[in-house]
């Protein structure tokens, strides 16, 4: 394709965009259907990445590697803007450096979804594949937009079917493998507790890993800060880890912040079952306060610290944590034990 045709196509699609985002701003939005996905008949390509413009229309700023839905074609999966690659001017067409898209801009983006979908892209016309983006938390539509064709990647790679399975290692290990995600405000005691209870566990014979937000941070993590959009991936990164070492046998503290609840069901929705237990340290931020070990809710309360949660970043607390820990009162070491009784009652361990 020529240059040319190229812009041309792209001049096309942000008119479109253009219009759209009227729409989605009046009310009068309605589904794009101008083009259909091919029907999986076994001869159809798929695939589960893809290139895409789209315009933003939620009233928070968008956040790359967030699931949101996606609605295309009558198919709806899970998606990940996983790289925003450029915001485009719709007047100009200029392509503009961009790590996020506010209320109305235009963008060009990779996404992934969550299984591959048939798509043919020599079967298409300009607004074949449009979708439609969904917040998961309140439903409302965020985004729309098209595809411009499957990345090569998404069908270059598949799974390794291994003999040696999760079954397998867990029955090795004598335990059920799981993911203990402890979230909370900085200084409820999730590090101290989760020190705790993987003592006690060990001393039990368990195999055990706990992953730590300040460890993750001097490797894994070291090159994210603490925006929005870093919280996303940082929690994104440690999920996958944390999906790696369950399938491996092991029963894993995971000891995050962890603010946002879209991310917390996404490290949910990795797993399998009842893999997942999401553990609520509970202490109000006046307490956390007046712990400070590190003196954080000092600086952010006199502005030399930027994005800290429960001062200038919010934290929305877990609706339907599987454990509350009420840390305000009681000792690291009973709220370790509660957790314990919890595993045990459950034969995790």
């Amino acid at each position: 394709m020529s240059e040319r045709t190229s812009q041309d196509k792209e001049s096309r699609k942000v008119r479109k965009l253009r219009d759209v985002s009227a729409a989605l701003l009046s009310g009068e939005y309605k589904p794009l259907v101008d083009g259909l996905l091919p029907t999986a008949d076994g001869k159809t390509p798929t695939a589960d990445q893809f290139a895409a413009h789209f315009v933003w229309a939620g009233h928070d700023p968008m956040l790359p590697e967030r699931p949101y839905l996606i609605r295309l074609a009558g198919i709806e999966a899970t998606v990940q803007i996983t790289d925003l690659s450029y915001r485009v001017d719709p007047e100009t067409l200029e392509h503009l450096a961009a790590k996020t898209l506010v209320l109305g801009e235009i963008g060009y983006c990779k996404i992934a979804l969550d299984r591959a979908v048939p798509f043919d892209d020599d079967a298409r016309d300009d607004w074949s594949g449009a979708f439609t983006l969904i917040d998961k938390g309140g439903n409302a539509t965020v985004g729309a937009g098209v595809i411009d064709f499957a990345l090569r990647r998404a069908t270059n790679i598949g799974w390794f079917q291994m003999k040696v399975d999760k079954a397998a290692r867990a029955e090795a290990n004598e335990q059920k493998p799981c993911v203990l995600w402890f979230t909370g405000l900085s200084g409820a005691g999730k590090s101290t507790v989760a020190n705790l209870l993987e003592q006690k566990l060990h001393a039990m014979g368990r195999r055990t890993y706990l992953l730590d937000g300040d460890n993750v941070r001097h490797g894994l993590s070291r090159d994210l800060g603490f925006t929005d959009q870093d919280r996303v991936e940082n929690i994104r990164r440690v999920a996958e880890v944390a999906k790696l070492m369950v399938d491996a046998g092991l029963i894993v503290l995971a000891s995050f912040i962890s603010p946002f609840q879209s991310e917390r069901q996404m490290a949910r929705d990795l797993m399998d079952g009842d893999e997942f237990v999401e553990i609520f340290v509970d202490a109000p931020l006046a307490i956390c306060e007046t712990r400070d070990p590190k003196s954080l809710y000092k600086k952010a309360r006199a502005g030399e610290l930027k994005n800290f949660t429960g001062i200038d970043s919010d934290y929305e607390v877990p609706e339907n944590a599987d454990i509350v820990l009420e840390a305000a009162g009681n000792n690291p070491e009973l709220l370790a034990d509660q957790i314990l009784v919890f595993l045990e009652d459950r034969n995790y361990v």
